[in-house]
């Protein structure tokens, strides 16, 4: 797997690279380093441990919970939650440590574990880094010293959890929503229970898709990367709108009542009207990534507020907002942070809120998003090049002057190189889909002309 942490944990095929034993060596290396800075010390430690509903997070929880208390850590199993559930009752119930097994919006095969620090805060890199070094160490050298008799940690089951954090969900809402339709898709993952019962309570009349988890069909033809289903069932129920989740619950994306989808940008727009017009919108500013459509920028500066773009990825957003006492943040694909509310990406968090501005306002979901006019967007991934050079050609710097003259104040151009492959991305925004698909046309053929 290379380096065993990326932007996101650990993530691999499970029981090919996320295997039971380096789950377990994980799990009591986390459990020593955590000791070695200080965050146990004083009192007897304590974890919460989370996944989805994936056949392999049964293996893959047992294992973590067994090298936890192999290393003196008290478990509390909250079972089957979502990402952003485990990370709250990490805050909420004083724990140290949380881990939440799964792969997102990864297909069944894979599965992950990611650790949270106290406070239910993403671990810091320096962390993560000793974590896998310790593990490695241990892993080829001297075998682990360990508790033994009263010393090693117990494990509970919480039962409690799923009611606490939708108390919490609904304790967030300025307002019910009574009066509202509005159709679930679960993608057959970690919310399949919680979001449908927090829609619920707080007052609206909920339709299901995808909520029927049975270990193999987790974001199979549906949720949050499959919008087919939900946009046939929105429209054929009449309702007011659809939300749609990825398998761990951290993203949200909407169907307005005609089908049309409602992406992460147009979502982040909406919230951000709503939280200014509430004073919840700290430095009336909202962060984005790189790959914020520029419909969306142009509607933020339109509307007299900033934003402020990171690279691509939750977790730069993320930094930002809490570097700058940001209150809003997110993505595209639909990870939304509500930071006053959520340490992490909350989709059913965004969803309930998405509702209760419709329901505030009276207006429907494609008028208020509306706001925004999401211009096209075209991408192409140039493979094999050297993606080192993207910066440094001088035959694609001129290029991309070129393209950027041809497209005025309505269009952009962006080329990223790869964190992962040997390809440059290109991206292409313009006022007409033709256009960007031309002028990406162009600068793909100077990537594999000048880098190739």
């Amino acid at each position: 797997m290379g380096r065993l942490f990326g932007t996101d944990g650990v993530r691999g095929v499970a029981n090919a690279d996320l295997t039971a034993e380096l789950a377990l060596g994980l799990s009591v290396a986390a459990a020593h380093v955590l000791a070695e800075v200080g965050t146990f010390e004083g009192h007897r430690p304590v974890a919460v441990v989370g996944r989805d509903p994936r056949a392999s997070g049964e293996f893959l929880e047992a294992a973590v919970v067994a090298g936890l208390a192999s290393a003196g850590v008290d478990v509390l199993r909250v079972g089957v939650l979502p990402t952003p559930a485990v990370a709250h009752l990490t805050g909420a119930l004083g724990a140290d440590l949380g881990v939440m097994l799964s792969a997102s919006h990864n297909a069944m095969p894979d599965n992950g574990i990611k650790f949270f620090a106290r406070g239910g805060h993403k671990l810091a890199d320096e962390l993560e880094d000793r974590i896998e070094s310790v593990y490695e160490e241990h892993r080829t050298g001297d075998p682990w010293q360990r508790p033994t008799g009263s010393g090693v940690g117990r494990v509970k089951s919480y039962d409690q959890g799923l009611d606490q954090y939708v108390a919490h969900l609904i304790g967030v809402l300025p307002n019910r929503l009574d009066g509202l339709k509005i159709v679930l898709d679960e993608a057959h993952g970690a919310a399949a229970r919680v979001s449908p019962e927090a829609f619920t309570r707080a007052g609206a009349e909920v339709i299901t898709i995808g909520a029927q988890p049975d270990g193999l069909n987790i974001n199979d033809g549906c949720g949050s990367t499959h919008l087919e289903l939900l946009k046939a069932a929105v429209v054929e129920h009449k309702a007011d709108f659809g939300v749609a989740h990825d398998g761990d619950a951290d993203r949200c994306l909407a169907v307005d009542h005609t089908g049309a989808e409602v992406d992460g940008d147009q979502i982040l727009a909406v919230l951000a009207l709503a939280m200014r017009e509430h004073g919840s919108l700290r430095h009336d500013t909202v962060v984005g990534t790189v790959m914020s459509n520029l419909g969306f920028k142009l509607a933020m500066e339109r509307e007299g507020l900033s934003l402020v773009q990171t690279a691509v990825g939750d977790r730069y957003v993320l930094e930002s907002m809490k570097e700058h006492g940001f209150a809003l943040g997110g993505e595209q694909s639909g990870h939304v942070i509500i930071l006053d509310h959520a340490t992490t990406g909350d989709g059913t968090l965004t969803g309930l809120l998405l509702a209760a501005r419709v329901a505030e306002t009276g207006r429907t979901l494609a008028d208020l998003a509306g706001v925004m006019e999401r211009l096209p967007q075209v991408l192409i991934n140039v493979p094999d090049v050297d993606k080192t050079r993207v910066t440094t050609s001088a035959e694609l710097t001129a290029a991309v002057a070129d393209a950027e003259r041809e497209l005025g104040s309505t269009g952009r151009v962006l080329l990223r190189s790869s964190g992962t492959e040997p390809l440059v991305r290109v991206m292409v925004e313009a006022a007409d889909i033709e256009q960007a698909r031309s002028v990406a046309g162009r600068l793909a053929d100077v990537v594999k002309s000048a880098l190739g």
